[in-house]
């Protein structure tokens, strides 16, 4: 019998054992080498599984030493990161899973630092303004660009928003990310130093865009609150700043504690905060970097003129499909997203009534993608039963999700004139989740920044079935569209009634 592997530690120094396995691949690139060149905002796992890993890839030829990564941490949470990767070096392992079960381990090293802000907000402004940095990246999510998805307006009354709009950082540190991207500019600016690209990873459309408005919004009203003396800096930002735009593409679930059993016991590799990802990754991102960028079209990159129409394919079709999937699924009793995927109702809902009939019009004219093999590569990506998705972190966050991915799709078709019965049961999907409990009694927790506010539009359902359509923020005026109410009604009330299973049938009979 051959004894056990003992497992090692994921350290710098523990690489030449791991590498010796041939097991995982390891960085190829010297650690001591690299030079921090963009700082990223939001270090979850998608993250790691996707621009870092591209950057890795760069390294690993011998490339681009220079834009090495220093990961910044804002939310409490955060600090769990600071701790893991603390103590790897910035190192973690990356697994993708194929759906023939094949899998590609690796260690990641392009991460050569991190930052949890709270500790040492200087730290963090002093990483930023250093002129080696010349990108800093963000994937803060949907939510995170504190916008009203209905109006398009920044908030400014968010609480950790309004206190960074007040406060003088010469005494205390920002917040948001917002505050260290203005006064991380406004020093460069001072000591005269190019200011660096702002570069969106989220899905969000016009995610650059989007970022450059939010930024300008919060960096102006600092201004007219006199924070930034005799120099403001709005309009230096809007005329000196790069936001390219981009649309990224990797299913990510969340680490679970078998992933972590998993490295160690198949790989002998002890890592505190490992990744698992699908095979399948895309990244298309518009060539606006005057400070420059690392050579990514040579690792798979996409760089384009224009991103608009992959973004548009991508948000519509696979994220709005996401969301067809993770309420009904729920509803149904299922916990993975492979599960909901091939469901014999729920796959055709998704596949035609939703992408087909009412996704797909959405969408322009895409450079080189057959869209309707592009939907069926994304039903076989659901069903990918080796990466274990989570319906519920499909279902999570849905009041940033929903109202941002799928409520312009539902927008356009009404003004189109065309059908939008598929995407009012999604909605009604999500307004019978947030009642919190399912079919046959169970609960589960509604995971989303407005969780009260959306389960007490659940609760008045007795009383008032458009109750959760009220929300303004959310919906805007769909509730006074009864081309969207009328089917929305009946969804919800067959879901209220005779379930999930019940109304999918019904919207799928004519399909044959």
């Amino acid at each position: 019998m051959t004894a056990p592997t003992p497992r090692t530690a994921l350290t710098a120094s523990a690489l030449p054992e791991i590498a010796a396995r041939g097991e995982v691949a390891t960085p190829r690139q010297p650690l001591d080498q690299r030079r921090i060149g963009i700082v990223h905002f939001g270090v979850g796992g998608f993250h790691r599984a996707h621009q870092a890993m591209y950057l890795d890839r760069l390294m690993n030829g011998g490339k681009d030493l220079d834009w090495a990564l220093c990961g910044v941490g804002l939310l409490p949470g955060d600090s769990r990161m600071r701790d893991a990767l603390t103590a790897q070096d910035g190192l973690y392992t990356l697994v993708t899973k194929a759906p023939d079960g094949t899998r590609d381990p690796r260690v990641i090293g392009s991460i050569a630092r991190y930052l949890f802000a709270p500790d040492d907000p200087e730290a963090v402004l002093a990483q930023m303004t250093d002129p080696a940095v010349r990108i800093v990246s963000l994937t803060v999510t949907e939510g995170g660009y504190n916008y009203n998805p209905s109006t398009g307006e920044f908030q400014f009354g968010t609480e950790a928003v309004a206190a960074d709009l007040e406060a003088d950082f010469s005494a205390a540190g920002p917040r948001t990310m917002f505050g260290y991207v203005v006064e991380a500019l406004r020093r460069r600016r001072e000591a005269g130093t190019a200011p660096f690209t702002v570069m969106s990873c989220d899905n969000v459309r016009g995610n650059g865009d989007l970022a450059k408005r939010m930024i300008l919004a919060y960096a102006r009203r600092r201004d007219e609150n006199g924070l930034h003396g005799d120099a403001p800096v709005g309009d230096w930002i809007e005329a000196e700043v790069a936001f390219p735009n981009c649309m990224v593409d990797r299913i990510t679930p969340v680490t679970a504690p078998e992933d972590i059993a998993m490295i160690a016991e198949d790989y002998a590799i002890e890592d505190a905060w490992p990744v698992v990802s699908e095979d399948f990754v895309q990244w298309v991102l518009e060539d606006s970097f005057p400070a420059g960028r690392p050579a990514w079209g040579e690792v798979g990159v996409q760089m384009v003129e224009d991103v608009e129409p992959y973004e548009l394919m991508k948000l519509r079709l696979l994220n709005c499909s996401h969301q067809a999937i993770a309420y009904f699924g729920l509803l149904l009793g299922q916990t993975y997203a492979d599960e909901a995927a091939v469901d014999e109702h729920l796959a055709p809902f998704t596949r035609t009534l939703y992408m087909d009939g009412e996704g797909t019009p959405a969408v322009p004219e895409v450079p080189g993608i057959d869209l309707t093999a592009y939907k069926d590569e994304l039903m076989a990506r659901f069903a990918n039963r080796e990466v274990k998705d989570t319906l519920a972190r499909l279902a999570a966050e849905s009041s940033d999700r929903i109202p941002t991915w799928l409520v312009p799709v539902i927008r356009e078709n009404l003004a189109a004139g065309r059908d939008v019965s598929a995407s009012a049961a999604i909605v009604a999907s999500w307004a019978r989740y947030a009642e919190g409990t399912g079919e046959n009694g169970e609960e589960w927790p509604v995971v989303d920044r407005l969780h009260d506010r959306v389960m007490a539009a659940a609760a008045k359902h007795d009383e008032d079935l458009l109750a959760f359509l009220r929300d303004e923020e959310l919906f805007g005026d769909l509730v006074e569209h009864e081309a969207f109410t009328a089917p929305y009604l009946h969804a919800l009330e067959v879901l209220r009634t005779a379930g999930a299973r019940a109304l999918l049938t019904e919207l799928t009979a004519d399909l044959g």
